[in-house]
């Protein structure tokens, strides 16, 4: 079976091939931009896919299932949201590591609020984002986040 990963490099690799022949110095400009992207991006990646191998390694899917199982029911969905809006990084970061809580028996609709909770809630950046737009709504905001990815969570598992 062919990849993603696989088919997105031969497509992206067809979009060079041709674009070489059409504008050669821009095709040599934008592989060096996305040269310069990658090393920005490479530290970030080795960082993300050892964090997987730690998880994968040192959490048992006893607790991952104790904690985010079906079992958990809606303490396990409180759990994967919650530990989304405390996550800091890039959303790319997050599928990797729920694609490991998923296979150490994680419930699909906790590990869709924690992916749902870090790309829309900021525990983290909250002080931030008090100062810029007012306390009010950065609190509105992220508690309508937060209890918008319980629900897309719990609508995931009636869906599935």
């Amino acid at each position: 079976m062919i990849s993603v990963g696989l088919i997105y490099l031969l497509l992206i690799g067809s979009a060079y091939l041709f674009f070489l022949f059409v504008d050669r110095p821009k095709t040599r400009q934008s592989l060096q931009i996305a040269g310069q992207a990658l090393l920005k991006l490479l530290p970030l990646l080795v960082a993300i896919f050892g964090l997987v191998g730690l998880f994968q390694e040192f959490l048992p899917p006893q607790l991952v299932s104790r904690w985010l199982g079906e079992s958990s029911g809606l303490l396990g969905l409180l759990i994967g949201a919650g530990a989304g809006a405390i996550a800091i990084g890039p959303p790319l970061a997050a599928y990797p590591l729920a694609g490991s809580l998923l296979e150490a028996g994680a419930w699909p609709p906790a590990i869709a609020a924690f992916i749902l909770s870090w790309i829309s809630v900021g525990i983290i950046t909250l002080p931030f984002e008090a100062q810029v737009f007012g306390s009010r709504f950065a609190l509105l905001r992220n508690g309508i986040s937060f209890v918008a990815a319980m629900l897309c969570g719990l609508l995931l598992g009636l869906l599935l």
